[in-house]
């Protein structure tokens, strides 16, 4: 019988194959008591050194296909193996109360997460979902239970699971496996921002999925649109297939844009820019036609390691963005770690509220050591590369010329020793706090151009965590409010005769793109595979139509009626 599930569509395109049930090993366990503890405790560590030899594994293989980026996950999942607080109270449990290892380590796994679930905190939430992962696979090795290897599917399949841990999705051979389906997710959970770099099919929160779809049925999973078909009838099979093929068309029409300039239909040229974490993402940036890096997101340089990069470090990371982009922009972001991410090895103190806390620019001016590090081996590879270098976090005028001076005093030391520096690195900020985009004209003197950052934009000005699913629907990139703070900061930045840029979401959103050139917007950075679509659809507006549009979007009520009025006049 058909049956039809809507979730959210979390990566483009059709998939038509087979269910397969991901069913995780039943990981039951009973509490016994044991004599021989010496024994159990031996069976503990067999368990975790193999579980962090397949991790190592799963990292090296997500290093080749995915990139560093991606592989830093299992990093971070092997660092939390290798926690003397979680590792060593397993063990003590064993010890002091005489239990069996799978009931020690379930027990002490399960106090964990509850603690990381309960606090508001994405980073610490995420945090649980890794405690889950990892503890879940060495549990399934003390209990001799197999685990499920995704590597070893032969046949075209759609995977059906409650969830995909990112140790699932790195397994994904693209071959065989053509999309996944969900209970639960967003489009921000891990596996679902793999599946776009593996540019997999994927539906996620259907919430029933795994009780309605039976292992072995046909299934359609239509990513654009968030839809599951079950037992699809024959029209429906052909229906989609063709889809499928208009899909699959559109990215071969799409492909020829790569060395494409981006411009309307009218001759206005924009940038298209693209968000990278690491040097091997310049690759993808290349093949998707970018024009230029709008963000490179450094703290990836920091995270997954048991200490700071070292100067030397740094400046082979950024000197080999620099020159493989053959002097286009590179926009590099100095550190901005805290809120969801966080650096064991720093010590921070735990905040009640973090995202609003000691973070970012904040963090680095108070650890100056730590800052100028990364802004000399920033400047030192300014010399190989178009490199610009933008502060994140920015609140007021005074942290931006203190960041600027640091950065003064370490070019002049450079300069003294004989060490070569660009004389022309254009210094920005990213436009993240409604304070900043207040005082954009005030700013936009000092600067020398703006990166919008609208994921903490958006959040901070309606007062919404973007995590939090209880108020996701205040989560509005359409709002006026907040297209009235973007037009602020890109009239501010013109009327200096500076530039702005976007780096958050928005930048690559259909619906936001005709509102964001409307309003004037010169960079548009968003992911990769981003790039090519928001490009053939630029190349079908006038920037006429796109400013009338804008115009009257900044002077509607609602977040729907703007959407309703971009939809209506460029998505038809």
């Amino acid at each position: 019988m058909t049956m039809k599930l809507t979730g959210i569509g979390a990566s483009a395109g059709i998939a038509i194959a087979k269910a397969f049930h991901l069913v995780p090993p039943d990981l039951t366990v009973v509490k016994e008591e044991v004599n021989d503890i010496n024994k159990e405790i031996e069976k503990f560590d067999l368990s975790l050194e193999t579980a962090k030899g397949e991790l190592e594994a799963i990292k090296e293989k997500t290093l080749q296909s995915l990139g560093e980026e991606h592989a830093e996950i299992f990093s971070a999942h092997i660092l939390v193996l290798s926690d003397p607080e979680l590792v060593d109270t397993i063990r003590n449990k064993v010890r002091d109360e005489k239990v069996n290892a799978a009931y020690a380590l379930k027990a002490v796994a399960d106090q964990f997460i509850a603690m990381f679930e309960a606090m508001e905190n994405e980073y610490m939430k995420e945090r649980a979902a890794d405690i889950r992962d990892v503890s879940q696979r060495v549990l399934a090795h003390v209990l001799g239970k197999p685990i499920v290897s995704l590597t070893e599917i032969n046949e075209e399949v759609i995977i059906i699971a409650e969830d995909l841990t990112p140790s699932d999705t790195a397994q994904l051979n693209k071959q065989f496996v053509k999309g996944f389906v969900t209970d639960i997710g967003g489009r921000t959970s891990h596996s679902a921002i793999m599946a776009r770099s593996m540019e997999i099919p994927a539906v996620v929160g259907t919430k029933s999925i795994t009780g309605e779809a039976e292992h072995g049925i046909t299934i359609i999973v239509d990513g654009m649109e968030g839809d599951v078909i079950l037992n699809p009838s024959s029209t429906e099979l052909a229906d989609y297939e063709k889809k499928k093929q208009e899909h699959e068309e559109q990215k071969r029409e799409w492909a020829k844009l790569v060395h494409e300039a981006t411009t309307t239909k009218d001759g206005h040229h924009v940038e298209l820019a693209a968000n990278i974490g690491t040097p091997k993402d310049i690759e993808g940036v290349k093949n998707n036609g970018g024009e230029a890096v709008g963000l490179y997101r450094t703290e990836f340089l920091y995270m997954g390691r048991d200490q700071l990069p070292t100067e030397e470090e740094q400046f082979q990371a950024y000197k080999s963005v620099a020159e493989a982009m053959d002097g286009k922009p590179v926009v590099i972001r100095t550190l901005d770690i805290g809120g969801d991410k966080e650096l064991p090895y720093l010590d921070l103190p735990k905040e009640m509220n973090p995202f609003l806390g000691f973070r970012a620019i904040r963090l680095c001016l108070e650890q100056d050591d730590m800052f100028r590090t990364q802004l000399r081996a920033l400047l030192r590879a300014s010399a190989f590369g178009n490199i610009k270098i933008m502060f994140p976090m920015i609140a007021t005028l005074s942290e931006f010329r203190q960041a600027k001076q640091i950065l003064e005093q370490e070019r002049k030391g450079l300069l003294d020793n004989g060490t070569e520096v660009s004389d022309s690195i254009e210094i920005g900020i990213m436009v993240e706090i409604p304070s900043t985009a207040v005082m954009a004209e005030q700013f936009a003197k000092e600067v020398d151009f703006f990166s919008i950052g609208t994921n903490d934009l958006i959040q901070y000005t309606m007062a919404a965590d973007r995590m939090n699913e209880q108020v996701s629907y205040l989560y509005q990139p359409y709002n006026p409010a907040i297209l009235r703070l973007i037009k602020m900061v890109i009239d501010a930045s013109h009327k200096e005769g500076k530039w702005t840029g976007m780096c958050g979401e928005m930048a690559g959103d259909s619906v936001a793109i005709p509102l964001l050139l409307g309003l004037g917007l010169d960079e548009f950075s968003m992911s990769a595979t981003s790039i090519l679509p928001a490009r053939s659809q630029l190349a079908g507006i006038t920037k006429e139509a796109a400013e009338k549009v804008a115009q009257e979007a900044l002077h509607l009520n609602t977040a729907e009626e703007v959407k309703s009025l971009v939809e209506k006049s460029f998505i038809k």
